[in-house]
């Protein structure tokens, strides 16, 4: 019982890899021994070649690797939250759990993020007379039941559904048509535009849920004019988001499919939902990015963001890289929202080593500790400038259209966010 690892390299898919759990655990699902080899004629290809690597740190060779749980990069094609809970449904699956994880695994990662996929779970395209797709205002008026709805015209929504996270989201390509389908139903030659469509968390009655899902395109903007790196504008229209792709380029006409590892895969951290504190993806981003220098100071950019904005739910799955062509980097900022208005009460959950629930971050305790890779009196001052910036985010956020009730919540937390970084000096 195994599967093969298929990667999109040098403009093609080919096979990468077989993964095979221990059959005594499957019932373990992720948590479950395991093993790994590279496919020997890939191997024999691209022996010590790093763009080839299933993830930064996994080099291309010929020695069978045995797992004592699932290596973390799986994860991030596994679907999960809501996207796991569809999938449940498609496959008449009545009881979640361990058990599950491989048949997920092997029917519902045929389209992930990303340049990686699992071969058995690409289906083939839709049958001619569906081929035309449906156009935006099907999206925006079944979100509701916008699985079936996909599934009925013949859109095999396999990637489509299987973005992680609680709120549903649909990996979906618009054609030079400007009609939409399912990733993985349209030829590249076709491909016209490569979207993320997120529908708000819970019920879309929901107030709270629409508000944080409402306020997401505004808050990236506002992160634009901190000068955080960030993709191209977000569309909100009738409680549905439409997120331009960052993972995949069209170039004269051909598709490039840029590798993209949560950092939580980069980082080794086994399982779902870890609370990891920011040093260890540091660690990782400084052993694997390509100017560590310029990623991590990027990352603390983005933590102040989350801290003054509070964008409380910073896993490690919502902070990725990307493997392009000339570099590995953080990938573009991608679900920032104001979590803290999110009815579950989200809390912050990923700190710093010292960083005490309820206060600042010691700013000027993470730039030494952080001085393996950045000077710390430099990273210091620098901080202390964002400080400014800081006070300036209630004019900023209404000139980016964020909810007046938004701004007026956060006033007072941002004088504190911005005191505490005039202590880093």
């Amino acid at each position: 019982m195994n599967c093969q690892i298929e990667i999109y390299l040098d403009g093609r898919w080919q096979i990468a890899a077989s993964f095979e759990p221990y059959p005594g655990t499957l019932d373990r699902g992720i948590e479950g021994a395991c093993r790994l080899e590279y496919d020997t004629d890939y191997a024999v290809e691209n022996l010590g070649n790093p763009k080839a690597e299933l993830i930064p740190g996994l080099p291309v060779d010929f020695e069978l690797r045995r797992f004592e749980a699932w290596p973390p990069f799986l994860l991030d094609l596994l679907p999960s939250g809501a996207g796991r809970r569809a999938w449940l449904r498609r496959l008449r699956i009545q009881h979640d759990g361990p058990q599950v994880d491989w048949h997920l695994l092997t029917r519902g990662a045929g389209n992930p993020p990303g340049q990686l996929r699992i071969a058995e779970a690409v289906l083939p395209p839709p049958a001619d007379h569906f081929r035309i797709g449906f156009p935006r205002t099907d999206i925006l008026e079944q979100r509701e039941d916008f699985l079936e709805y996909a599934a009925e015209r013949g859109a095999h929504v396999a990637g489509g559904s299987s973005v992680q996270g609680e709120a549903p989201k649909y990996l979906l390509v618009e054609d030079r048509a400007g009609m939409f389908h399912a990733e993985g139903s349209l030829p590249d030659d076709q491909a016209g535009r490569f979207w993320l469509v997120k529908f708000p968390r819970g019920r879309r009655t929901d107030e709270r849920n629409q508000q944080v899902l409402r306020n997401e395109a505004p808050y990236l903007e506002v992160a634009r004019w901190f000068g955080v790196r960030t993709g191209e504008p977000l569309e909100y229209e009738n409680g549905t988001l439409f997120v331009p792709r960052f993972d995949r380029r069209i170039s004269n006409g051909k598709v490039a499919r840029h590798g993209m590892h949560s950092l939580y895969a980069l980082a080794n951290i086994q399982g779902y939902g870890a609370s990891v504190c920011h040093d260890v993806y540091c660690r990782a981003l400084a052993q694997f990015t390509t100017d560590p220098a310029t990623e991590i100071r990027e990352y603390l950019l983005r933590d102040v963001l989350n801290l003054a904005l509070r964008n409380t739910d910073n896993h490690g799955r919502n902070t990725a890289i990307l493997r392009m062509e000339d570099k590995i980097a953080l990938s573009p900022l991608f679900d920032f929202a104001p979590m803290f208005l999110d009815p579950e009460g989200i809390n912050r959950v990923s700190r710093w080593e010292d960083e005490r629930p309820g206060s600042q971050p010691e700013w000027a305790t993470i730039c030494e500790k952080l001085g393996y890779v950045l000077d710390s009196a430099e990273t210091r001052a620098w901080l202390f400038s964002q400080s400014e910036k800081i006070k300036r985010l209630p004019d900023v956020m209404r000139d980016c259209h964020v909810d007046d009730e938004i701004i007026e919540r956060l006033t007072g937390w941002l004088q504190a966010v911005a005191a505490g970084l005039e202590n880093s000096k």
